[in-house]
């Protein structure tokens, strides 16, 4: 399998979304796992090649109906556990299919 690529979403590419993909990257880290993790915009990210779209409930309807990849839908992007969870969740659906 290629490397991994996950987009970490907000409304501009540039804030919120750095958080998330800096989490991202720390549960890759602790759990053994790799994957490119980057920042986009909500109105550009389905441009974007990736294998997953992490993003907050808020922006998720822009794009959800609008894509044949995994969108994961993250409540709180301050909530460790949940990002954790979520990514996990999305790892091993990759070795589900």
């Amino acid at each position: 399998m290629n490397e991994i690529k996950i987009q970490a979403v907000c409304g501009f590419g540039c804030g919120s979304s750095l958080f998330l993909r800096m989490k991202i990257e720390e549960v890759l880290k602790a759990n053994g796992l790799s994957a490119t993790v980057f920042c986009g915009d909500v109105g550009t990210c389905l441009s974007q090649q990736c294998d997953a779209i992490f993003i907050s409930e808020e922006l998720s309807s822009r794009i959800e109906n609008r894509t044949k990849i995994p969108v994961v839908v993250i409540k709180n992007f301050m909530n460790k556990t949940e990002v954790e969870t979520k990514t996990l969740e999305f790892f091993k659906s990759l070795t589900n299919n």
